[in-house]
């Protein structure tokens, strides 16, 4: 192997020296919230309050309840709008007043995670999709097909896959 040379040397220490604060701010924080066009956006549980579904968007936490397999209290699901479940990868709906549905929360455009709930439509942040709280059907492109379905229930008060 041969010795390194001068222009060697600098080199790598320039890629170091680039790279390695771009890996760091990979290995950030799991509370904060951010947007990864594969991902989609991520938020903290922890940092979630009633005050989170004012846009009508939360996280959920099946672990808090005491039902098991619950995704998320019916009562944090706003009607006509929905939470996404960011861990299991989810999106439930109250389209209208006592009805539950629940999708896939991964676009069928490009497999990114939708990022809100807004005016009865789940929306992708990577490309504009729009999907109905209805039935998941494609409101606007660029996805072609439906978010698929989650088959729920409602249980003591959570929402369940059935």
């Amino acid at each position: 192997m041969a010795p390194l040379n001068r222009r060697q040397a600098l080199g790598g220490a320039a890629a170091i020296g680039v790279g390695a604060p771009l890996l760091a701010a990979c290995g950030g924080s799991e509370t904060a919230t951010a947007t990864d066009p594969t991902t989609g956006p991520t938020t903290d549980p922890t940092t979630s309050s009633p005050s989170a579904a004012t846009d009508d968007t939360a996280t959920g936490d099946a672990s808090a309840s005491a039902v098991p397999g619950a995704l998320v209290a019916a009562d944090a699901v706003p009607v006509g709008g929905g939470v996404i479940l960011n861990e299991q990868q989810l999106v439930v709906t109250q389209p209208e007043a006592g009805t539950f549905a629940a999708f896939s929360a991964v676009c069928t455009h490009q497999q990114c995670l939708v990022g809100s709930v807004e005016d009865g439509q789940i929306v992708c942040p990577c490309h504009g999709s729009h999907f109905s709280v209805v039935d998941g059907s494609v409101s606007a492109g660029p996805a072609s097909s439906p978010l698929p379905e989650v088959a729920v229930e409602v249980t003591d008060g959570q929402v369940v896959e059935s």
